[in-house]
């Protein structure tokens, strides 16, 4: 039988073995979370991206998607770099380095999500770009803008959505959305909105 002080230096020793077992656990799943981003995030027009070639410091560089999609990048051209997975990009421009450099080691990280953005306009607290980071819905898109101002016109928000080559014009009453009469007009927020708040 374990004395007092026996006791406690056993349940210490459990404790401690528990963490050297469980904090590993957690930082691989961690880092499992972040190589599963990477994997599908896709690149978009306005993305900065970092472009790493191991031990070959003069082809690293940091390069943005421009309107067309595409990256320069030396020895490799002109590469479509919009649509596609980090790891899409990595493997397209590892192929083309191939023909100069051998067994290239290309690691591609998306620094700013700039083509992940949308705006809000109008009388609210906080104009400007704000970056989609996760699923927002357009009362949590107002949240973030700090909320209205006094003058806000909160009967007639407009959102302006791509739709293809055009722009689609959506009326949104706002006081619907909170008095539960309209919850469907609480839409989900996608890259490129633009939500405007008259006076």
């Amino acid at each position: 039988m374990l004395t007092s002080a026996g006791g406690k230096a056993y349940l210490f020793f459990l404790g401690i073995l528990f963490l050297a077992l469980a904090v590993p656990h957690a930082q691989a799943e961690t880092i499992r979370n972040i190589q599963a981003d990477s994997e599908s995030y896709v690149i978009g027009k306005g993305d900065v991206l970092e472009i790493v070639i191991w031990q070959e410091p003069d082809l690293s560089r940091e390069v943005k998607v421009r309107v067309d999609g595409r990256i320069s990048m030396p020895l490799v051209d002109d590469v479509m770099a919009a649509g596609k997975t980090p790891m899409d990009l990595k493997q397209t421009v590892t192929g083309r380095l191939s023909r100069f450099i051998q067994d290239p080691e290309v690691t591609v990280i998306v620094r700013n999500q700039i083509s992940k953005s949308y705006y809000v306009l109008g009388e609210v607290r906080q104009v400007g770009e704000f970056a989609l980071e996760k699923d927002l819905t357009l009362m949590q898109a107002i949240t973030r803008a700090q909320g209205f101002t006094e003058w806000a016109n909160k009967r007639n928000l407009v959102l302006f959505r791509q739709s293809g080559d055009s722009e689609e014009r959506i009326d949104i009453n706002y006081r619907d959305i909170v008095s539960g009469s309209a919850p469907e007009q609480n839409l989900r927020i996608q890259p490129g909105d633009t939500l405007v708040v008259p006076h």
